[in-house]
């Protein structure tokens, strides 16, 4: 899924042709994402259009640059409030680049908040989390250790495959690692690379990983694009055994490599869930529902803002051989 190439125009129009909606609805959501193709992105989709549905009058427009750009994801936004959309959510490929942009789209009385990959607060009315960042970012040191155990390694190096270097969900989760890392005494951190969350990148930063650290026992990928990449590239580089990955992934992308060895746990939250939740947000900001403290998530509950206007969905889940290929027929 995370490799198909989609075939476009431009962002806008595949975003309406995916959702095959074009009938004027009472409420119009712009669900903007880092790049278009990427499978967690799309599954997210599909619990913003179950919300949609639920809701009633809500048409959601799912969008995205080409490449994770915040250039590109400024075009985009642009494209929306010239449709006049009621609110816009967003996951950011820059913290601080979207600001001016979703700024100008709150003048114009459009709801703004981000999701997955925060933006700055003056650029938003709220964040959602998908998790607690000191959970994801202990989860993935966890996780890194647990493969260390399952290959029967004392201890070992282990290096960071993270998306762009300005991602401020990627970021923030390497600095809680790190935090968490004089726990694990016996994992010794030596590097942190970038992919861009484009899959040949990740690839290859994976390969470059595995012949320049001879000791490197496990690869921690917290993205979609990079962990299914870092897989691969163990799995070419007979390395099964040899070198774990781990990180935040889809079951459905990553049950063959748990088969083959090359992962032996990973962890994601229900991205079905985030783009139901992210949408349900979005739809009770345009009502005004809720309140400073506290908005609804429909079957998700209610998210609890704190001083920053931001709020976690739900605790990250781990996969294994255990569990996987019954959740990888559903995301």
């Amino acid at each position: 899924m995370m490799f198909k190439k989609l075939l476009a125009t431009t962002a806008i129009a595949v975003a309406m042709m995916s959702t095959g909606v074009v009938q004027a609805a009472d409420i119009k959501i712009g669900l903007v994402v880092k790049a278009l193709g990427i499978g967690f992105f799309e599954a997210a989709n599909e619990g913003a259009q179950e919300a949609a549905k639920e809701l009633g009058g809500v048409q959601v427009i799912y969008t995205g640059p080409t490449s994770t750009t915040a250039e590109g994801q400024i075009e985009v936004i642009s494209a929306l409030i010239a449709q006049k959309v009621d609110a816009i959510a967003v996951s950011a490929n820059d913290t601080d680049a979207l600001v001016p942009i979703l700024a100008k789209a709150q003048k114009r009385g459009i709801k703004v908040i981000s999701w997955d990959s925060g933006v700055a607060k003056k650029g938003r009315q709220m964040h959602l989390n998908p998790s607690s960042n000191a959970l994801i970012g202990e989860m993935n040191i966890k996780l890194a250790a647990d493969a260390l155990k399952a290959g029967n390694f004392a201890s070992g190096d282990v290096a960071i495959l993270s998306a762009t270097p300005t991602s401020t969900n990627q970021n923030i989760w390497i600095e809680e690692m790190k935090k968490v890392l004089p726990k694990y005494s016996n994992l010794n951190l030596v590097a942190t690379v970038y992919g861009d969350d484009l899959a040949d990148k990740s690839y290859r930063e994976a390969q470059a990983l595995l012949k320049t650290y001879p000791n490197l026992k496990a690869i921690i990928a917290p993205t979609t694009v990079g962990i299914l990449a870092a897989a691969q590239a163990v799995k070419d580089a007979g390395k099964i055994g040899k070198v774990y990955v781990t990180g935040l992934g889809l079951p459905s992308e990553l049950a063959g490599h748990v088969d083959s060895g090359a992962v032996h746990s990973f962890a994601i939250w229900n991205p079905i869930d985030l783009g139901y939740a992210a949408t349900m947000i979005a739809y009770n900001l345009v009502k005004g529902n809720g309140s400073d403290t506290k908005i609804g998530m429909g079957r998700l509950g209610d998210a609890n803002l704190d001083e920053n206007g931001e709020a976690a969905m739900s605790e990250p889940f781990i996969y294994d051989a255990s569990n996987v290929h019954k959740f990888a027929d559903i995301f």
